[in-house]
């Protein structure tokens, strides 16, 4: 399944916010993640990824810094600032809400229209 441009783009910040929560990374790693974390729905590209690694940056929630691979090349790891420490706390907290709601409408009361696509 597609997952629509409007929810991948909703997602994204505390997507990689949480990952940052996980450790350092560097991007070719964080698309990997995402991939692992979503059983392959999401494909991300460098297109993507990087310009919002470059605006948590540039907002303080991200820090990054250069390292030398095993293979001799340099790449950028990034790491969570305590700023994007404190924002994926907010935004953990407000996707908890969101979850629970759609849960409740799809699961608990059920939709007539999702209720019926399941039969």
């Amino acid at each position: 399944m597609q997952v629509g441009k409007d929810l991948v783009a909703a997602t994204a910040t505390p997507l990689v916010l949480g990952i940052l929560a996980e450790g350092e990374s560097y991007g070719y790693a964080i698309l990997q993640r995402i991939a692992e974390l979503s059983d392959g729905e999401l494909q991300w590209s460098d297109g993507m990824l990087y310009p919002l690694l470059h605006r948590l940056e540039r907002l303080g929630h991200v820090e990054s810094g250069w390292q030398i691979a095993d293979t001799g090349r340099r790449r950028k790891l990034y790491r969570l600032s305590p700023s994007g420490q404190a924002l994926l706390g907010e935004q953990s907290a407000q996707w908890e809400i969101v979850t629970k709601a759609l849960s409740r409408v799809w699961h608990d009361g059920g939709s007539p229209l999702v209720a019926g696509m399941g039969a």
